[in-house]
């Protein structure tokens, strides 16, 4: 299929759909979609929290944002000091050990009871004061190595955490990171798409875990050193102080680095990184120049560091990622519900794979789909990204919507093409990193300069290395392109049998034999390639073999260099007939595709 002719077919079959995303995009799409806190010395002082704090946390709610509460109080004494809990809607007490749901009013232990035995091994041992909830117990510091002997005389599996002046024992495991990741579960959310509060030691766990991490200014000074922001106020007014700065632009000032990933080193052996939220990239050069494998390598960064991405395959490349569920194959269409249903679990990433999907089908179901993942994102702030491969095919330069229909914000996209100037302007326009991959990296990178209407940079001539690439950001003024040593994926990459086999290559990378009597017979797959070429005459077939295109389409389209091998043996052999030569490719092609396929 050309390029024009996937264009026109995207447009006439959906495009439209994608102005649903206008509605669900604001100037600055939600990137943290619930605010955690602990309570004491963050939100209050002295136990209490004050009415202009108070007011604070109801401009977030009022927001559309979730209010979590991470506390090491137990359930009723919050309850006597902090009236107003129903607001929350989550509370994370005891800390990390009990969950409470203000609105249903159901509570659930999230490890073993408090152990009775160790409360009365305490008591015995005149420790005061002693305290205990649900499962937790807790004590003063001038007790903890009476706790401790304690502990050890009664053979207990127990971590004690230090709370200021306070010392809390739990069982092993237990902390308010993990209370926090159960809260994020039955919400729907991620700690990615969550802001945290805290002010002493027991709030590390928890917000270690947030996307920002904010520490008030009469927190501990290790938590200031980790945290994100500090606030100039403390307690109450500095989380009043952290809400105009969420609710003004999300830390837009801030330069959140803490949880960058890196996406290789510099010449000098540096970590080049890139945000893992709010920013979008794209990787261009042409087919067998390692694009894949740079997208497998993003990819495995973001599945380590739990961000979740939906990938659409519309050839299959991706079907052996360990990392991600694929949906659909070459004989069963992937279907837009059950790519969402499987988004809706934060720890699942998706592959949507389209082969079973007629070529001129696949963009209408991208077109239809995208909207619909877009609903999501406003929703639950997920999948962090899609990655788009064939993006030259899925947002071909042919759509040029109105502007009152693309939303103001697309970020979190990671696309792949053969030339940038074979996909929307209106969408390269959001693109913060190009990674050019190519025998010729200056010319993607003078492409792209030139579709997005930049000042096209200066780039010396290079030959890259296999993982390597040239790296441009367009928007950061001053910006030279540098070269990147990829950090590529540690995953084997296996080779995609089934879809060489029964797959649809589209038209510009099947193979057509026409010899010398003008024929056109497409071969969209080696199955049919093997039909084909069993059927030609000599003379036909030997045309191509003469011209060594066999072994071309072999390594080039198929990406199979055995393969290309045995056939380049035999288009080099001067002594073999048209038989013997279709034979031992077509046997070739029967031992490591055919078989395989039809046996599955």
């Amino acid at each position: 299929m050309s390029y024009s002719k996937a264009g026109r077919n995207f447009s006439k079959i959906g495009f439209e759909n994608f102005q649903l995303c206008a509605r669900l995009e604001k100037e600055i799409r939600l990137n943290y979609l619930a605010a955690a806190f602990d309570y004491d010395g963050t939100l209050a002082s002295d136990g209490r929290v004050f009415e202009s704090t108070i007011t604070a946390l109801q401009k977030i709610k009022d927001s559309g944002r979730k209010l979590l509460m991470v506390s090491g109080r137990e359930l009723e004494d919050l309850f006597r000091v902090f009236p107003q809990y129903e607001m929350f809607d989550l509370l994370v007490l005891e800390n990390g050990a009990l969950l409470y749901n203000p609105a249903t009013k159901q509570e659930r232990k999230l490890t073993e009871d408090a152990s009775q035995d160790l409360i009365n091994e305490l008591k015995r041992r005149k420790v005061e004061p002693v305290n205990y909830g649900r499962c937790i117990i807790s004590t003063w510091a001038p007790s903890h190595q009476e706790t401790i002997e304690a502990i050890h005389a009664l053979g207990l599996e127990l971590q004690i955490i230090f709370n200021k002046g306070s010392v809390m024992i739990l069982p092993s495991g237990c902390n308010k990171g993990t209370g926090l990741m159960e809260a994020c579960k039955e919400l729907g959310l991620s700690p990615h798409n969550v802001v945290g509060a805290g002010d002493a030691e027991n709030d590390h766990a928890f917000l270690a875990l947030c996307q920002v991490a904010v520490a008030v200014s009469n927190a501990l000074p290790a938590l200031k050193d980790r945290a994100d922001v500090v606030t100039t106020a403390d307690h109450g007014a500095g989380i009043e102080e952290m809400t105009e700065m969420l609710l003004k632009d999300e830390f837009a000032h801030y330069e959140l680095k803490r949880q960058d990933l890196v996406l290789g080193q510099d010449a000098s052996g540096e970590d080049v990184k890139f945000a893992a939220l709010g920013k979008s990239i794209l990787i261009a050069g042409p087919s067998g120049g390692g694009k894949s494998n740079a997208t497998l390598g993003i990819l495995d960064t973001l599945s380590k560091a739990d961000y979740q991405f939906c990938l659409i395959d519309p050839e299959g490349d991706y079907e052996a990622f360990e990392k991600a569920v694929v949906l659909g194959d070459a004989k069963r269409a992937p279907r837009a519900e059950e790519v969402l249903q499987l988004l809706r679990n934060p720890d699942s990433n998706a592959i949507v794979n389209l082969l079973g999907l007629p070529l001129a089908d696949r963009p209408g179901f991208f077109s239809a789909l995208l909207p619909r993942l877009q609903d999501m994102r406003a929703e639950f702030g997920r999948p962090h990204w899609i990655v788009i491969d064939e993006a030259h095919h899925l947002l071909p330069a042919e759509w040029k919507p109105a502007k009152s229909l693309l939303p103001q914000e697309i970020d979190g996209l990671l696309m792949i093409t053969v030339h940038p100037g074979l996909v929307s302007p209106e969408i390269l326009q959001h693109i913060d990193i190009v990674l050019a991959i190519s025998e010729q990296p200056e010319k993607t990178i003078e492409e792209f300069a030139k579709v997005v209407e930049k000042d096209i940079p200066t780039c010396d001539k290079v030959v890259l290395e296999p993982g390597q690439a040239i790296m441009w950001q367009p928007g950061v003024e001053a910006a030279e392109p540098k070269l990147v040593n990829l950090a590529l994926s540690t995953i084997e990459r296996r080779r995609h049998r089934r879809k060489y086999a029964e797959g649809e290559l589209p038209e510009d990378r099947s193979f057509y034999f026409t010899g010398p009597h003008k024929l056109k017979l497409r071969a969209q797959n080696l199955i049919t390639f093997r039909q084909l070429a069993d059927g030609l005459d000599d003379e036909t077939w030997l045309y191509h073999l003469e011209r060594k295109e066999y072994s071309t389409w072999f390594k080039n389209m198929i990406k199979d260099d055995e393969l290309a091998e045995v056939a380049e043996q035999c288009e080099s052999a001067e002594k073999l007939s048209p038989k013997e030569s279709r034979g031992r490719i077509l046997d070739a092609i029967e031992e490591r595709y055919t078989a395989p396929a039809e046996t599955k």
